[in-house]
Protein backbone atom coordinates (compact mmCIF):
# COMPACT_ATOMS: atom_id res chain seq x y z
CA UNK A 1 0.00 0.00 0.00
CA UNK A 2 3.03 2.18 0.42
CA UNK A 3 3.22 4.68 3.30
CA UNK A 4 2.26 8.49 1.83
CA UNK A 5 -0.56 10.06 3.42
CA UNK A 6 -3.34 9.22 1.53
CA UNK A 7 -5.29 12.29 0.29
CA UNK A 8 -8.77 11.74 2.58
CA UNK A 9 -6.44 12.04 5.45
CA UNK A 10 -5.56 15.83 4.88
CA UNK A 11 -8.57 16.93 6.46
CA UNK A 12 -9.20 13.96 8.97
CA UNK A 13 -9.76 14.93 12.66
CA UNK A 14 -7.05 12.46 13.79
CA UNK A 15 -3.18 11.99 13.46
CA UNK A 16 -1.76 9.34 10.67
CA UNK A 17 -0.88 6.69 12.28
CA UNK A 18 1.30 3.76 10.45
CA UNK A 19 1.33 1.18 12.18
CA UNK A 20 5.14 0.45 12.12
CA UNK A 21 8.18 1.82 10.85
CA UNK A 22 10.63 1.09 8.58
CA UNK A 23 13.23 0.07 10.99
CA UNK A 24 10.90 -2.67 12.65
CA UNK A 25 9.32 -3.69 9.46
CA UNK A 26 12.98 -4.81 8.52
CA UNK A 27 14.16 -6.61 11.52
CA UNK A 28 10.83 -8.47 11.20
CA UNK A 29 11.61 -9.13 7.51
CA UNK A 30 14.70 -10.72 8.53
CA UNK A 31 13.92 -12.74 11.38
CA UNK A 32 11.05 -13.84 9.16
CA UNK A 33 13.72 -15.25 6.54
CA UNK A 34 15.65 -16.58 9.37
CA UNK A 35 12.52 -18.44 10.37
CA UNK A 36 11.94 -20.08 7.13
CA UNK A 37 15.73 -21.09 6.70
CA UNK A 38 15.70 -22.77 10.27
CA UNK A 39 12.72 -23.58 11.39
CA UNK A 40 10.07 -23.94 8.48
CA UNK A 41 11.91 -25.31 5.53
CA UNK A 42 13.53 -28.39 7.68
CA UNK A 43 9.34 -29.34 8.38
CA UNK A 44 8.90 -29.08 4.59
CA UNK A 45 11.05 -30.52 3.37
CA UNK A 46 10.55 -33.87 5.75
CA UNK A 47 6.72 -33.44 5.48
CA UNK A 48 5.18 -30.79 2.67
CA UNK A 49 2.65 -29.51 2.99
CA UNK A 50 -1.61 -31.22 2.60
CA UNK A 51 -1.54 -29.62 -0.90
CA UNK A 52 0.53 -26.99 -3.11
CA UNK A 53 -1.97 -23.74 -3.19
CA UNK A 54 -4.54 -23.31 -0.29
CA UNK A 55 -7.07 -20.80 -1.39
CA UNK A 56 -10.81 -19.43 -0.37
CA UNK A 57 -14.26 -20.55 -1.73
CA UNK A 58 -13.72 -17.90 -4.54
CA UNK A 59 -10.13 -19.24 -5.40
CA UNK A 60 -8.40 -16.43 -3.56
CA UNK A 61 -4.99 -17.54 -2.75
CA UNK A 62 -4.09 -17.34 1.23
CA UNK A 63 -0.38 -17.38 2.06
CA UNK A 64 0.99 -19.32 4.70
CA UNK A 65 1.71 -16.76 7.29
CA UNK A 66 0.77 -13.21 7.66
CA UNK A 67 3.41 -10.56 9.56
CA UNK A 68 3.43 -6.73 9.68
CA UNK A 69 5.53 -6.61 6.69
CA UNK A 70 2.04 -7.75 4.26
CA UNK A 71 0.57 -4.63 5.83
CA UNK A 72 3.34 -2.07 5.00
CA UNK A 73 1.92 1.66 5.15
CA UNK A 74 -1.60 0.30 6.75
CA UNK A 75 -2.35 3.14 8.40
CA UNK A 76 -4.28 2.79 11.88
CA UNK A 77 -6.90 5.71 11.91
CA UNK A 78 -7.60 5.96 7.81
CA UNK A 79 -7.78 2.07 7.13
CA UNK A 80 -8.96 0.76 10.58
CA UNK A 81 -10.13 3.30 13.32
CA UNK A 82 -12.62 2.65 16.06
CA UNK A 83 -16.13 1.08 15.75
CA UNK A 84 -18.64 3.90 15.34
CA UNK A 85 -16.33 5.59 13.58
CA UNK A 86 -15.49 6.28 10.14
CA UNK A 87 -14.25 4.43 7.77
CA UNK A 88 -16.19 2.08 9.64
CA UNK A 89 -14.18 -1.02 9.65
CA UNK A 90 -14.43 -2.02 12.43
CA UNK A 91 -18.01 -1.28 13.24
CA UNK A 92 -21.14 1.08 12.71
CA UNK A 93 -22.19 1.01 16.30
CA UNK A 94 -19.00 2.34 19.29
CA UNK A 95 -20.59 -0.49 21.23
CA UNK A 96 -21.42 -3.18 18.72
CA UNK A 97 -22.98 -6.38 20.47
CA UNK A 98 -21.62 -4.82 23.95
CA UNK A 99 -24.67 -2.95 23.26
CA UNK A 100 -27.72 -5.41 21.91
CA UNK A 101 -27.28 -8.69 19.67
CA UNK A 102 -27.82 -8.24 16.01
CA UNK A 103 -31.80 -9.24 15.05
CA UNK A 104 -32.16 -12.71 14.66
CA UNK A 105 -34.59 -13.94 12.05
CA UNK A 106 -35.71 -16.98 10.36
CA UNK A 107 -37.17 -17.11 7.08
CA UNK A 108 -41.03 -18.11 7.28
CA UNK A 109 -43.36 -18.62 4.37
CA UNK A 110 -45.07 -21.37 3.20
CA UNK A 111 -48.95 -22.86 1.89
CA UNK A 112 -51.72 -19.76 3.05
CA UNK A 113 -51.33 -16.76 5.38
CA UNK A 114 -53.03 -19.35 8.05
CA UNK A 115 -50.27 -21.65 8.44
CA UNK A 116 -47.34 -19.07 7.72
CA UNK A 117 -48.88 -16.81 10.49
CA UNK A 118 -48.91 -20.38 12.84
CA UNK A 119 -44.91 -20.50 11.89
CA UNK A 120 -44.36 -16.90 13.16
CA UNK A 121 -46.08 -17.10 16.46
CA UNK A 122 -43.91 -20.04 16.55
CA UNK A 123 -40.89 -18.53 15.72
CA UNK A 124 -41.32 -15.25 18.13
CA UNK A 125 -42.42 -18.11 20.90
CA UNK A 126 -38.57 -19.49 20.59
CA UNK A 127 -36.98 -16.18 21.19
CA UNK A 128 -36.71 -14.67 17.72
CA UNK A 129 -36.28 -10.84 16.85
CA UNK A 130 -37.76 -10.04 13.77
CA UNK A 131 -39.76 -11.51 11.10
CA UNK A 132 -38.14 -12.58 8.02
CA UNK A 133 -40.85 -13.37 5.27
CA UNK A 134 -40.42 -15.81 2.31
CA UNK A 135 -43.31 -15.80 -0.36
CA UNK A 136 -43.99 -17.89 -3.13
CA UNK A 137 -43.04 -17.69 -6.87
CA UNK A 138 -46.76 -16.21 -8.51
CA UNK A 139 -46.61 -13.13 -5.39
CA UNK A 140 -42.84 -13.46 -6.28
CA UNK A 141 -43.53 -12.65 -10.45
CA UNK A 142 -46.38 -10.08 -9.59
CA UNK A 143 -49.51 -12.66 -10.20
CA UNK A 144 -52.77 -13.85 -9.06
CA UNK A 145 -52.59 -17.13 -7.56
CA UNK A 146 -55.96 -18.36 -10.09
CA UNK A 147 -53.59 -17.29 -12.79
CA UNK A 148 -52.72 -20.12 -15.13
CA UNK A 149 -49.52 -19.64 -14.73
CA UNK A 150 -49.08 -20.07 -11.23
CA UNK A 151 -50.77 -24.08 -11.39
CA UNK A 152 -48.59 -25.98 -9.01
CA UNK A 153 -46.81 -23.20 -7.35
CA UNK A 154 -49.04 -21.84 -4.99
CA UNK A 155 -47.66 -22.47 -1.47
CA UNK A 156 -45.15 -23.82 -2.79
CA UNK A 157 -41.74 -21.85 -1.77
CA UNK A 158 -43.15 -19.51 0.49
CA UNK A 159 -46.67 -18.24 1.26
CA UNK A 160 -49.33 -16.74 -1.18
CA UNK A 161 -50.28 -13.10 -0.65
CA UNK A 162 -52.97 -11.92 -3.58
CA UNK A 163 -54.83 -9.28 -1.40
CA UNK A 164 -54.83 -7.23 1.58
CA UNK A 165 -56.44 -9.99 3.11
CA UNK A 166 -53.73 -12.25 2.89
CA UNK A 167 -51.64 -10.05 4.83
CA UNK A 168 -54.52 -9.43 7.44
CA UNK A 169 -53.88 -13.03 8.45
CA UNK A 170 -50.31 -13.43 7.87
CA UNK A 171 -50.24 -10.97 10.56
CA UNK A 172 -53.05 -11.96 12.83
CA UNK A 173 -52.14 -11.41 16.87
CA UNK A 174 -48.61 -9.59 15.76
CA UNK A 175 -48.64 -6.06 16.08
CA UNK A 176 -46.68 -4.43 13.63
CA UNK A 177 -44.96 -1.92 16.09
CA UNK A 178 -43.58 -4.42 17.65
CA UNK A 179 -41.79 -6.24 15.38
CA UNK A 180 -39.03 -6.01 12.54
CA UNK A 181 -40.24 -7.37 9.85
CA UNK A 182 -38.20 -8.58 6.31
CA UNK A 183 -39.84 -8.83 2.96
CA UNK A 184 -37.86 -11.14 0.60
CA UNK A 185 -40.10 -9.68 -2.54
CA UNK A 186 -38.83 -8.20 -5.74
CA UNK A 187 -40.84 -6.83 -8.70
CA UNK A 188 -44.01 -6.90 -6.46
CA UNK A 189 -42.19 -5.56 -3.68
CA UNK A 190 -44.08 -1.72 -3.70
CA UNK A 191 -47.81 -3.78 -3.61
CA UNK A 192 -46.23 -6.27 -0.48
CA UNK A 193 -45.30 -2.57 0.77
CA UNK A 194 -48.04 -0.75 0.42
CA UNK A 195 -50.22 -3.72 2.25
CA UNK A 196 -47.76 -3.11 5.13
CA UNK A 197 -48.41 0.32 5.39
CA UNK A 198 -52.74 -0.43 4.64
CA UNK A 199 -52.01 -3.28 7.63
CA UNK A 200 -50.30 -0.60 10.10
CA UNK A 201 -53.35 2.10 9.00
CA UNK A 202 -55.79 -0.62 10.25
CA UNK A 203 -54.10 -1.40 12.71
CA UNK A 204 -53.67 2.62 13.73
CA UNK A 205 -49.90 1.90 13.97
CA UNK A 206 -48.87 5.53 12.85
CA UNK A 207 -46.57 4.72 9.51
CA UNK A 208 -43.70 6.55 11.34
CA UNK A 209 -43.52 3.50 13.64
CA UNK A 210 -43.24 0.43 11.49
CA UNK A 211 -39.76 -1.35 11.05
CA UNK A 212 -38.41 -3.91 8.23
CA UNK A 213 -37.09 -3.94 5.23
CA UNK A 214 -38.48 -4.61 1.88
CA UNK A 215 -36.10 -6.23 -0.72
CA UNK A 216 -37.19 -4.27 -3.88
CA UNK A 217 -33.59 -4.57 -5.23
CA UNK A 218 -34.66 -4.55 -8.75
CA UNK A 219 -31.03 -4.37 -10.51
CA UNK A 220 -29.94 -7.39 -8.62
CA UNK A 221 -32.93 -9.89 -10.17
CA UNK A 222 -31.63 -8.57 -14.13
CA UNK A 223 -27.82 -9.72 -12.84
CA UNK A 224 -29.29 -12.89 -10.67
CA UNK A 225 -32.08 -13.62 -10.18
CA UNK A 226 -34.32 -13.55 -12.90
CA UNK A 227 -37.79 -12.16 -12.15
CA UNK A 228 -39.02 -9.20 -13.28
CA UNK A 229 -42.32 -7.48 -14.49
CA UNK A 230 -41.01 -4.67 -16.58
CA UNK A 231 -37.65 -3.67 -17.95
CA UNK A 232 -34.86 -2.14 -16.17
CA UNK A 233 -35.07 1.63 -16.13
CA UNK A 234 -38.86 1.44 -15.49
CA UNK A 235 -38.28 -1.17 -12.51
CA UNK A 236 -35.88 1.18 -11.38
CA UNK A 237 -38.12 3.95 -11.24
CA UNK A 238 -40.13 2.13 -9.00
CA UNK A 239 -37.58 1.24 -6.70
CA UNK A 240 -37.05 4.58 -6.12
CA UNK A 241 -40.92 5.96 -6.00
CA UNK A 242 -40.22 3.37 -2.77
CA UNK A 243 -37.35 5.00 -1.55
CA UNK A 244 -38.84 8.36 -1.82
CA UNK A 245 -42.08 7.46 0.03
CA UNK A 246 -40.48 5.68 2.76
CA UNK A 247 -38.07 8.95 3.58
CA UNK A 248 -41.17 10.74 3.83
CA UNK A 249 -43.74 8.49 5.52
CA UNK A 250 -41.84 5.98 6.99
CA UNK A 251 -38.59 6.80 7.93
CA UNK A 252 -37.77 3.48 10.44
CA UNK A 253 -38.72 1.37 7.42
CA UNK A 254 -35.99 0.51 5.05
CA UNK A 255 -36.74 0.55 1.37
CA UNK A 256 -34.37 -1.90 0.09
CA UNK A 257 -32.04 -4.16 0.66
CA UNK A 258 -29.56 -3.77 -2.07
CA UNK A 259 -28.84 -7.47 -1.98
CA UNK A 260 -25.68 -9.68 -2.98
CA UNK A 261 -27.02 -12.42 -1.07
CA UNK A 262 -28.54 -13.96 -4.83
CA UNK A 263 -25.10 -13.05 -6.65
CA UNK A 264 -23.05 -15.34 -4.46
CA UNK A 265 -26.18 -17.78 -4.91
CA UNK A 266 -25.94 -17.96 -8.67
CA UNK A 267 -22.15 -18.39 -8.26
CA UNK A 268 -20.06 -15.28 -7.93
CA UNK A 269 -17.28 -14.75 -5.90
CA UNK A 270 -16.89 -12.95 -2.43
CA UNK A 271 -15.63 -9.91 -4.39
CA UNK A 272 -17.92 -10.02 -7.08
CA UNK A 273 -20.61 -10.27 -4.52
CA UNK A 274 -19.37 -7.33 -2.77
CA UNK A 275 -18.71 -5.10 -5.49
CA UNK A 276 -21.57 -5.39 -7.95
CA UNK A 277 -23.70 -5.34 -4.50
CA UNK A 278 -22.35 -1.96 -4.02
CA UNK A 279 -22.25 -1.09 -7.67
CA UNK A 280 -25.87 -1.54 -7.45
CA UNK A 281 -26.34 0.73 -4.21
CA UNK A 282 -24.42 3.81 -5.93
CA UNK A 283 -27.03 3.24 -8.91
CA UNK A 284 -29.65 3.65 -6.24
CA UNK A 285 -28.27 6.33 -4.79
CA UNK A 286 -27.89 8.56 -7.82
CA UNK A 287 -31.29 7.58 -9.13
CA UNK A 288 -32.41 8.96 -6.30
CA UNK A 289 -30.38 11.97 -6.22
CA UNK A 290 -31.67 12.47 -9.60
CA UNK A 291 -35.19 12.90 -8.61
CA UNK A 292 -34.25 15.17 -7.03
CA UNK A 293 -33.77 13.97 -3.38
CA UNK A 294 -30.83 15.39 -0.78
CA UNK A 295 -28.61 11.89 -0.21
CA UNK A 296 -28.70 12.75 3.68
CA UNK A 297 -32.83 12.32 3.71
CA UNK A 298 -32.58 8.78 2.12
CA UNK A 299 -29.11 7.21 2.72
CA UNK A 300 -29.72 6.59 6.22
CA UNK A 301 -32.73 4.35 5.12
CA UNK A 302 -30.90 2.05 2.96
CA UNK A 303 -29.45 -1.25 3.75
CA UNK A 304 -27.48 -3.88 2.21
CA UNK A 305 -28.23 -8.19 2.04
CA UNK A 306 -24.94 -10.68 1.97
CA UNK A 307 -24.15 -13.84 1.76
CA UNK A 308 -22.35 -15.61 3.92
CA UNK A 309 -19.98 -18.86 2.65
CA UNK A 310 -17.83 -20.88 4.26
CA UNK A 311 -14.30 -19.20 4.00
CA UNK A 312 -14.63 -17.80 7.06
CA UNK A 313 -11.30 -15.64 7.17
CA UNK A 314 -12.35 -14.25 3.45
CA UNK A 315 -16.28 -13.89 4.89
CA UNK A 316 -15.16 -11.59 7.52
CA UNK A 317 -12.86 -9.74 4.90
CA UNK A 318 -15.37 -8.91 2.90
CA UNK A 319 -17.43 -7.63 5.35
CA UNK A 320 -14.71 -5.33 6.85
CA UNK A 321 -14.54 -4.07 3.19
CA UNK A 322 -17.60 -3.59 2.03
CA UNK A 323 -18.08 -1.06 5.50
CA UNK A 324 -14.86 0.98 4.61
CA UNK A 325 -15.69 1.60 0.40
CA UNK A 326 -18.97 2.48 1.23
CA UNK A 327 -18.21 5.09 3.84
CA UNK A 328 -15.05 6.58 1.26
CA UNK A 329 -17.65 6.78 -1.65
CA UNK A 330 -20.54 7.96 -0.43
CA UNK A 331 -18.60 10.70 1.29
CA UNK A 332 -16.05 11.19 -1.69
CA UNK A 333 -18.48 10.76 -4.68
CA UNK A 334 -21.82 11.70 -3.25
CA UNK A 335 -21.12 14.62 -1.38
CA UNK A 336 -22.78 12.42 2.48
CA UNK A 337 -22.66 14.63 5.55
CA UNK A 338 -24.88 13.21 8.04
CA UNK A 339 -22.97 9.70 9.59
CA UNK A 340 -25.89 7.90 9.18
CA UNK A 341 -25.31 8.23 5.79
CA UNK A 342 -22.39 6.47 5.29
CA UNK A 343 -22.66 3.59 7.02
CA UNK A 344 -23.02 0.58 5.58
CA UNK A 345 -25.51 -1.77 7.84
CA UNK A 346 -26.56 -5.25 6.42
CA UNK A 347 -28.41 -8.42 7.03
CA UNK A 348 -26.15 -11.50 6.36
CA UNK A 349 -27.74 -14.85 5.29
CA UNK A 350 -25.61 -17.88 5.46
CA UNK A 351 -25.15 -19.46 2.24
CA UNK A 352 -28.31 -21.82 1.01
CA UNK A 353 -26.19 -23.43 -2.26
CA UNK A 354 -23.65 -24.50 0.45
CA UNK A 355 -26.15 -26.97 1.83
CA UNK A 356 -25.64 -30.51 0.99
CA UNK A 357 -28.49 -33.05 0.02
CA UNK A 358 -25.86 -35.30 1.20
CA UNK A 359 -25.92 -35.78 4.74
CA UNK A 360 -27.55 -33.00 5.86
CA UNK A 361 -26.80 -32.76 9.53
CA UNK A 362 -23.16 -31.91 8.25
CA UNK A 363 -25.31 -28.41 7.16
CA UNK A 364 -25.41 -27.67 10.92
CA UNK A 365 -21.85 -27.42 11.31
CA UNK A 366 -21.74 -25.03 7.80
CA UNK A 367 -24.60 -22.58 9.03
CA UNK A 368 -22.53 -22.42 12.59
CA UNK A 369 -19.29 -20.99 10.72
CA UNK A 370 -20.71 -18.98 7.91
CA UNK A 371 -23.13 -17.33 11.28
CA UNK A 372 -19.86 -17.05 12.97
CA UNK A 373 -18.24 -14.84 10.22
CA UNK A 374 -21.32 -12.64 10.12
CA UNK A 375 -20.97 -12.20 13.46
CA UNK A 376 -17.00 -11.67 13.25
CA UNK A 377 -17.34 -8.93 10.24
CA UNK A 378 -20.18 -6.95 12.14
CA UNK A 379 -23.42 -7.91 10.37
CA UNK A 380 -26.97 -6.04 12.04
CA UNK A 381 -28.83 -9.21 10.99
CA UNK A 382 -29.02 -12.43 10.96
CA UNK A 383 -30.58 -15.36 9.31
CA UNK A 384 -29.15 -19.04 9.53
CA UNK A 385 -30.55 -22.02 7.16
CA UNK A 386 -31.95 -24.96 8.45
CA UNK A 387 -30.24 -27.97 7.77
CA UNK A 388 -32.84 -29.90 5.91
CA UNK A 389 -33.28 -26.94 3.13
CA UNK A 390 -31.61 -28.56 0.41
CA UNK A 391 -34.64 -31.50 0.13
CA UNK A 392 -37.57 -29.23 1.59
CA UNK A 393 -39.01 -26.43 3.20
CA UNK A 394 -37.44 -26.10 6.66
CA UNK A 395 -39.21 -28.15 9.29
CA UNK A 396 -39.77 -26.92 12.72
CA UNK A 397 -37.03 -28.98 14.20
CA UNK A 398 -34.79 -27.66 11.98
CA UNK A 399 -35.61 -24.36 12.14
CA UNK A 400 -35.41 -24.72 15.81
CA UNK A 401 -31.69 -25.47 15.83
CA UNK A 402 -30.89 -22.65 13.15
CA UNK A 403 -32.16 -20.26 15.65
CA UNK A 404 -30.11 -22.15 18.31
CA UNK A 405 -27.10 -21.49 16.86
CA UNK A 406 -27.69 -17.45 16.61
CA UNK A 407 -28.13 -17.96 20.47
CA UNK A 408 -25.20 -20.01 21.33
CA UNK A 409 -22.72 -17.62 19.01
CA UNK A 410 -24.42 -14.65 21.09
CA UNK A 411 -24.81 -16.22 24.60
CA UNK A 412 -22.57 -19.07 25.11
CA UNK A 413 -19.12 -17.90 22.62
CA UNK A 414 -18.18 -14.72 23.50
CA UNK A 415 -17.81 -13.72 19.74
CA UNK A 416 -20.26 -11.04 20.41
CA UNK A 417 -18.48 -9.69 22.81
CA UNK A 418 -15.53 -7.85 21.57
CA UNK A 419 -16.54 -5.27 18.93
CA UNK A 420 -14.18 -6.19 15.93
CA UNK A 421 -12.23 -9.09 17.59
CA UNK A 422 -10.19 -9.85 14.56
CA UNK A 423 -8.91 -6.07 13.86
CA UNK A 424 -5.45 -5.51 13.32
CA UNK A 425 -5.06 -9.40 12.81
CA UNK A 426 -2.34 -9.46 9.90
CA UNK A 427 -3.97 -12.24 7.91
CA UNK A 428 -7.54 -10.20 8.39
CA UNK A 429 -6.25 -6.58 7.39
CA UNK A 430 -4.59 -7.80 4.39
CA UNK A 431 -7.71 -9.60 2.85
CA UNK A 432 -9.87 -7.06 4.18
CA UNK A 433 -7.06 -5.17 1.70
CA UNK A 434 -7.39 -7.00 -1.17
CA UNK A 435 -10.61 -7.50 -0.95
CA UNK A 436 -11.45 -3.75 -0.91
CA UNK A 437 -8.74 -3.70 -3.83
CA UNK A 438 -10.63 -5.91 -6.11
CA UNK A 439 -13.70 -5.17 -5.50
CA UNK A 440 -12.93 -0.99 -6.09
CA UNK A 441 -11.26 -2.26 -9.45
CA UNK A 442 -14.74 -3.64 -10.43
CA UNK A 443 -16.82 -1.04 -9.08
CA UNK A 444 -14.23 1.83 -11.55
CA UNK A 445 -14.83 -0.27 -14.37
CA UNK A 446 -18.63 -0.39 -13.71
CA UNK A 447 -18.33 3.90 -13.55
CA UNK A 448 -16.78 3.76 -16.60
CA UNK A 449 -18.85 2.06 -18.47
CA UNK A 450 -21.53 4.57 -17.86
CA UNK A 451 -19.01 7.80 -18.45
CA UNK A 452 -18.89 8.57 -14.49
CA UNK A 453 -22.52 7.45 -13.41
CA UNK A 454 -22.54 4.20 -11.91
CA UNK A 455 -26.50 3.80 -12.46
CA UNK A 456 -25.77 4.24 -16.57
CA UNK A 457 -22.77 1.95 -16.06
CA UNK A 458 -24.95 -1.08 -14.16
CA UNK A 459 -28.06 -0.52 -16.50
CA UNK A 460 -25.59 -0.79 -19.52
CA UNK A 461 -23.88 -3.88 -17.96
CA UNK A 462 -26.90 -5.82 -17.07
CA UNK A 463 -28.40 -4.61 -21.10
CA UNK A 464 -24.64 -6.17 -22.15
CA UNK A 465 -24.75 -9.09 -20.39
CA UNK A 466 -21.19 -8.10 -18.16
CA UNK A 467 -22.45 -9.34 -14.55
CA UNK A 468 -23.94 -12.60 -16.35
CA UNK A 469 -20.89 -13.11 -17.73
CA UNK A 470 -18.36 -12.52 -14.72
CA UNK A 471 -20.68 -14.88 -12.69
CA UNK A 472 -20.86 -17.68 -14.98
CA UNK A 473 -17.15 -17.80 -15.30
CA UNK A 474 -16.47 -18.04 -11.60
CA UNK A 475 -19.67 -20.57 -11.36
CA UNK A 476 -18.01 -22.71 -13.72
CA UNK A 477 -14.73 -22.42 -12.53
CA UNK A 478 -15.89 -23.80 -9.12
CA UNK A 479 -17.58 -26.39 -9.85
CA UNK A 480 -14.24 -27.49 -12.11
CA UNK A 481 -12.72 -27.60 -9.12
CA UNK A 482 -15.11 -29.35 -7.26
CA UNK A 483 -15.18 -31.95 -10.11
CA UNK A 484 -11.66 -31.91 -10.35
CA UNK A 485 -11.10 -32.89 -5.92
CA UNK A 486 -9.51 -29.36 -5.76
CA UNK A 487 -12.60 -27.68 -3.90
CA UNK A 488 -13.64 -30.13 -0.88
CA UNK A 489 -17.42 -30.61 -0.50
CA UNK A 490 -17.50 -32.96 2.74
CA UNK A 491 -20.18 -35.65 1.85
CA UNK A 492 -20.30 -34.44 -1.57
CA UNK A 493 -16.92 -35.24 -3.37
CA UNK A 494 -15.11 -36.40 -0.23
CA UNK A 495 -15.97 -38.60 2.78
CA UNK A 496 -19.25 -39.49 1.52
CA UNK A 497 -21.62 -42.57 2.46
CA UNK A 498 -23.54 -45.09 0.02
CA UNK A 499 -27.44 -44.27 -0.53
CA UNK A 500 -28.55 -46.92 2.32
CA UNK A 501 -25.99 -45.10 4.89
CA UNK A 502 -27.52 -41.76 3.97
CA UNK A 503 -29.43 -40.05 7.11
CA UNK A 504 -33.35 -40.32 7.16
CA UNK A 505 -34.40 -37.19 8.49
CA UNK A 506 -38.23 -35.88 8.84
CA UNK A 507 -39.18 -33.55 6.32
CA UNK A 508 -42.34 -31.26 6.22
CA UNK A 509 -44.24 -31.84 3.49
CA UNK A 510 -47.22 -29.46 2.78
CA UNK A 511 -50.22 -30.31 0.66
CA UNK A 512 -50.20 -28.72 -2.56
CA UNK A 513 -54.03 -29.42 -3.74
CA UNK A 514 -55.37 -28.52 -0.22
CA UNK A 515 -53.18 -25.36 -0.12
CA UNK A 516 -54.23 -24.01 -3.66
CA UNK A 517 -57.99 -24.80 -3.10
CA UNK A 518 -58.13 -22.83 0.38
CA UNK A 519 -56.14 -19.72 -1.61
CA UNK A 520 -57.66 -20.24 -4.54
CA UNK A 521 -61.33 -20.08 -2.15
CA UNK A 522 -60.03 -16.82 -0.13
CA UNK A 523 -59.17 -14.94 -3.20
CA UNK A 524 -62.40 -15.84 -4.65
CA UNK A 525 -64.54 -14.68 -1.89
CA UNK A 526 -62.38 -11.46 -1.55
CA UNK A 527 -63.21 -10.72 -5.05
CA UNK A 528 -66.68 -11.69 -4.59
CA UNK A 529 -67.00 -9.85 -1.32
CA UNK A 530 -64.90 -6.16 -2.66
CA UNK A 531 -66.37 -2.99 -4.29
CA UNK A 532 -65.57 -3.45 -7.87
CA UNK A 533 -66.09 -0.23 -8.87
CA UNK A 534 -63.85 1.12 -6.23
CA UNK A 535 -61.33 -1.09 -7.41
CA UNK A 536 -61.44 0.06 -10.94
CA UNK A 537 -61.72 3.57 -10.13
CA UNK A 538 -58.01 2.79 -7.54
CA UNK A 539 -56.48 0.96 -10.44
CA UNK A 540 -57.03 3.86 -13.15
CA UNK A 541 -55.95 6.28 -10.97
CA UNK A 542 -52.72 4.45 -10.77
CA UNK A 543 -52.78 4.03 -14.47
CA UNK A 544 -52.89 8.09 -14.53
CA UNK A 545 -49.99 8.10 -11.73
CA UNK A 546 -47.73 6.71 -14.03
CA UNK A 547 -48.71 8.54 -17.17
CA UNK A 548 -47.98 11.93 -15.19
CA UNK A 549 -44.96 10.52 -13.64
CA UNK A 550 -46.09 11.12 -9.72
CA UNK A 551 -44.67 8.66 -7.30
CA UNK A 552 -46.95 5.32 -7.47
CA UNK A 553 -46.50 3.92 -4.18
CA UNK A 554 -49.94 6.39 -2.77
CA UNK A 555 -51.81 5.08 -5.30
CA UNK A 556 -51.02 1.64 -4.87
CA UNK A 557 -51.99 1.35 -1.32
CA UNK A 558 -55.30 2.99 -1.88
CA UNK A 559 -55.73 0.32 -4.21
CA UNK A 560 -54.66 -2.66 -1.86
CA UNK A 561 -57.38 -1.04 0.76
CA UNK A 562 -59.94 -1.50 -1.50
CA UNK A 563 -58.33 -5.22 -2.15
CA UNK A 564 -56.66 -5.07 -5.54
CA UNK A 565 -55.31 -7.99 -5.98
CA UNK A 566 -51.76 -8.22 -6.95
CA UNK A 567 -51.93 -9.39 -9.87
CA UNK A 568 -54.36 -6.59 -11.21
CA UNK A 569 -52.15 -4.29 -9.86
CA UNK A 570 -48.80 -5.10 -11.13
CA UNK A 571 -50.70 -5.67 -15.03
CA UNK A 572 -51.26 -1.79 -14.62
CA UNK A 573 -47.45 -1.44 -15.05
CA UNK A 574 -46.89 -4.01 -17.66
CA UNK A 575 -49.36 -2.75 -19.75
CA UNK A 576 -47.94 1.00 -19.60
CA UNK A 577 -43.92 -0.43 -19.90
CA UNK A 578 -43.97 -3.78 -21.37
CA UNK A 579 -42.32 -6.87 -20.43
CA UNK A 580 -38.55 -8.20 -20.86
CA UNK A 581 -36.46 -10.39 -22.80
CA UNK A 582 -33.38 -10.81 -21.60
CA UNK A 583 -30.14 -11.10 -24.35
CA UNK A 584 -28.60 -13.99 -24.14
CA UNK A 585 -25.36 -14.09 -22.15
CA UNK A 586 -22.58 -16.76 -23.79
CA UNK A 587 -19.23 -16.45 -21.25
Amino acid sequence: MGTTLPESLMNSPHKYCPMFDEDELAEIRGARDDWEDETLDPVLDAYGERKDRFATVSNMEVDRLYTPDDVDGFDYDEDLGFPGEEPYTRGVYPTMYRGRTWTMRQFAGFGTAEETNERFHYLIDEGQTGLSTAFDMPSLMGIDSDDPMSLGEVGKEGVAVDTLRDMEILFDGISVDEVSTSFTINPSAPVIYAMYVALADQQGVPREEIRGTLQNDMLKEFIAQKEWVVPPEPSLDLVTDVVEFCAEETPRFHPISISGYHIREAGSTAVQELAFTLADGFAYVEDAMDRGLDVDEFAPTLSFFFNSHNSLFEEIAKFRAARRIYARVMDEWYDAEADASKKLKFHTQTAGQSLTAQQPLNNIVRVTIQALAAVLGGTQSLHTNSYDEALALPSEDAVRVALRTQQIIAEESGAADIADPLGGAFAIEELTNEVEAEAMAYIEEVREMGEGSMRDGVLKGINEGFFQREIQEAAYEYQERVDEGEETVVGVNQYALDDDEEEDIELLHVDEDATRERQLNRLAETKAERDDDAVAAALEALDDAIDTDENTIPYIIDAVKVYATMGEIMQVFETHHGSYQETASIA
